[in-house]
């Protein structure tokens, strides 16, 4: 028998959102703050997933979870977009984008006017009628094409309460996911915040013979939570249920992906989880492994899950969405970038916490960052590991020093580094240990004065949630030049 561990899909990759179609499954996530966003993954058994595309080049702000839907032969995505300081949005704000396939090409963003919510759940009723449900839980009519509202939103479903001494950050009733399955309209959400203590998360579900109610609880809510912070997997949550490969709806051959953050590595973000679902005689889901960090049997057909390889980029193509995102982007950022004997990046802002950095997610507890940088006039560039603008660390040259930093800030350490415009840069990560070195061209390696400790660069210390990525950075009015990128894991 086939069996694979969690996570399916390693990295942030938050709030997963699934679509089965046909015999193959589609997949994407909270991109929040990176342009391209909505990676788009597909796979066949569940397990090994590979990405297709993105379907939003340019986001209009922070891109919280979706839901995707099909609806007489053509797909939506749900989006709430969250304001930033690069948006124009001065409220949470749900847009929808359109296409003939899964594959694209996807529309442009249409305002479906709904402001203060988030996390919509589209489904189809009985009556013929489309709805989104959001955050709350309320809900509101869509239009026939699924591209407008009727009506306004209104509070239909009160939620599980569990009880008060359970360990949690905030009741927090979000991330509505509605499917049919024998007459029974099931409405799989979320409870218990997504941050703070890893007991906090849990997915609950109940059930009606109609969208309009009433809600009836599972009997045995919640189906799965993380009980004991001894547990491989924290927090985990905003669970999607469907079918498992070949079978129907109608089938008990049913599968779980939630996400959840990895005992010990918060730094890494929200990770996506695969697990069986079993139905009971009585028609209610329930879960079926307790503690889902250990080997699972596989869905039937499913083959062996295969480790990522190692990167080497000679950024003889620049692969945004696939491998490298902009953080934070204002409108057109990719023309930032243009291709010339490897990547060259024009300055932005005046630190790396304002400078829309390139960056790429990654799952490992250790790995390796190797790039060489050179600067031009008037520009600072370099290497970090980047959590958001206000926590990060690594280092850059700008053409006379060498440029530090820990928590965030520039460090006072002045590193005893040559002067030069051209040096490669390296940084290891070895479980949250972080040391850096550096060499000229034709040079020896010199390690950084200074190792980090960052097990802290993670959403409780910072109430962002996001995870600490590798990225590259330029700041000022000229260009840098990186070249020969590489990404090695550790073990």
């Amino acid at each position: 028998m086939t069996t694979f561990t969690n996570p399916i899909v390693a990295g942030d990759r938050p709030d997963p959102a699934v679509i089965k179609v046909g015999d193959e499954y589609w997949l994407t996530y909270s991109s929040f703050e990176a342009a391209p966003g909505l990676p788009l993954h597909r796979s066949t058994d569940l397990v090994n997933w590979t990405y297709e595309t993105a379907a939003l080049p340019e986001p209009i702000g922070s891109t919280f979870a979706v839901d995707i839907a099909e609806h007489d032969g053509r797909f939506f995505i749900y989006i709430p977009f969250i304001p930033t300081p690069w948006s124009t949005l001065t409220d949470a704000s749900i847009f929808v984008i359109h296409a003939p396939s899964m594959s694209g090409p996807w529309s442009e963003p249409i305002d479906l006017g709904i402001r203060g919510a988030i996390d919509p759940g589209h489904v189809a009723g009985e009556d013929g009628h489309r709805y989104l449900f959001v955050s709350g839980v309320r809900r509101i009519r869509l239009a026939d094409d699924g591209l407008s509202t009727v009506g306004e939103l209104e509070k239909v479903y009160d939620g599980w309460r569990y009880p008060d001494e359970w360990i949690t950050e905030a009741y927090a009733l979000e991330g509505p996911k509605l499917f049919w399955r024998k007459g029974w309209v099931y409405l799989v959400s979320a409870v218990g915040g997504t941050a703070g203590p890893a007991t906090g998360h849990m997915v609950i579900v109940a059930r009606s013979r109609s969208v309009h109610g009433p809600w009836e609880n599972h009997p045995r809510n919640p189906i799965a939570r993380t009980e004991d912070a001894s547990e491989a997997w924290w927090s985990r949550g905003h669970a999607t249920l469907l079918p498992g490969p070949g079978a129907a709806a109608e089938s008990d051959d049913w599968w779980m992906i939630s996400h959840g953050y990895e005992n010990g590595y918060r730094t890494l973000g929200r990770q996506i989880l695969l697990e069986p679902i079993r139905w009971g005689e009585d028609d209610w889901p329930e879960a079926v492994v307790r503690d889902i960090g250990g080997p699972i049997d596989a869905p039937v057909g499913a083959v062996a899950q295969t480790a990522a390889p190692d990167i080497t980029d000679d950024f003889s193509q620049l692969e945004l969405g696939r491998r490298w995102t902009f953080h934070a982007p204002g409108r057109g950022e990719a023309d930032r970038v243009r291709l010339e004997d490897g990547l060259v990046l024009r300055g932005k802002g005046t630190s790396p916490a304002d400078t829309s950095p390139l960056a790429m997610l990654t799952g490992d507890h250790a790995y390796e960052i190797e790039v060489d940088v050179q600067v031009g006039r008037g520009v600072e560039a370099g290497l970090l590991l980047f959590f958001n603008n206000r926590l990060f660390c690594g280092m850059g040259i700008d053409g006379e020093r060498m440029l530090s930093y820990s928590g965030g800030i520039r460090t006072h350490w002045r590193e005893p580094a040559p002067t030069t415009d051209r040096m490669t840069l390296r940084i290891r990560n070895d479980r949250h240990i972080v040391t850096g070195w550096y060499r000229v061209p034709g040079g020896k390696w010199v390690r950084h004065g200074v190792r980090y400790e960052t097990s802290g660069y993670h959403a409780n210390t910072t109430g962002d949630l996001l995870s600490l990525r590798p990225a590259l950075y330029a700041v000022g009015d000229g260009e840098a030049h990186f070249r020969d990128y590489t990404y090695r894991r550790l073990t």
